[in-house]
């Protein structure tokens, strides 16, 4: 792929301020909600789905940065082993739900059987329908049981999509990120397009709704998923503990040992400080 031949985005960017701004505001306000959850004992799975790089992991990196591991998690699956293609097929999604006190976000869900499984001709036709036919099943036993169950749609427009696509291709940090079924997509666009639809009438329920979410501008849709997830789940603030530091005791007679028995990493940020411009000569020296 080339991105000679792809156009530019006439997409209005929200601005780095305001987004930075707000952004603040509302991960003060996620740590607030897990806070929450973790004391009240309550249960919240929240599902990111939508087309190959729409915006789902920006989006979850950013609602977990500030949040404490030990009661929220990411659960991306990889393409089922052979023992997992032999269970019922919601059965290795069903160990990953949430505890007690905990969030989770899955990055994609069990809806790959709707996708890309359904689009590329992993599954059979028979489970395709059958999955279709059981989700919303699965899906309101989840929230019988008390579950917080919020679903979300990253839409992106064909034109924003191969665009991030073709800055992937040079840059060696996201490369990793494009794969084989990323490039198939872009030739499938109109086969995803009637999937979703089709996934959207058999799952779009009253008690289960699916929330899209525009994501052409990534820095809005990141706002906005933020701001519409704390708006679905009625949450209190819980008062915190008042914390006082200790004043330091002053060194009674422990000596430390010689540095010089000890492994130290190389210092190079302090030649870097010393020379900003050290390391990118480095660099340019060993690309040419």
């Amino acid at each position: 792929m080339s991105e000679k031949n792809v156009e530019k985005s006439s997409v209005t960017r929200l601005k780095k301020r305001p987004y930075k701004a707000e952004l603040k505001r509302l991960q003060t306000e996620l740590v607030e909600l897990q806070q929450w959850v973790a004391s009240s004992g309550e249960r919240v799975l929240v599902i990111f789905e939508g087309r190959d790089a729409a915006g789902k992991g920006g989006a979850i990196k950013r609602v977990m940065e500030y949040l404490n591991p030990r009661h929220a998690r990411v659960v991306a699956l990889q393409k089922p082993s052979k023992k997992e293609r032999g269970q019922w097929y919601f059965q290795r999604y069903i160990e990953h739900l949430p505890t007690a006190g905990e969030i989770v976000l899955m990055d994609r869900s069990w809806y790959n059987r709707a996708g890309v499984e359904h689009v590329m001709g992993y599954c059979s036709d028979e489970e395709y329908q059958e999955f279709l036919r059981q989700v919303p099943i699965v899906e309101n036993l989840l929230i019988e049981d008390g579950i917080i169950l919020i679903k979300y749609w990253f839409s992106v427009s064909d034109r924003e999509q191969q665009a991030r696509f073709a800055s992937r291709v040079g840059d060696p940090m996201r490369r990793w990120k494009l794969s084989p079924t990323d490039l198939e997509s872009i030739l499938r666009w109109e086969d995803y397009s009637r999937a979703k639809d089709d996934m959207f009438a058999a799952t779009d329920t009253a008690e289960s709704p699916w929330w899209t979410v525009e994501s052409d501008d990534k820095r809005s849709a990141r706002l906005n998923v933020m701001s519409h997830l704390l708006s679905r789940i009625p949450h209190g603030r819980v008062e915190l503990e008042e914390v006082s530091l200790p004043d330091r005791p002053k060194a009674d007679d422990y000596e430390r040992p010689s540095a010089d028995l000890f492994n130290y990493v190389p210092d190079i940020a302090s030649d870097l400080a010393r020379d900003p411009s050290k390391k990118r000569r480095t660099a340019k020296k060993k690309a040419s």
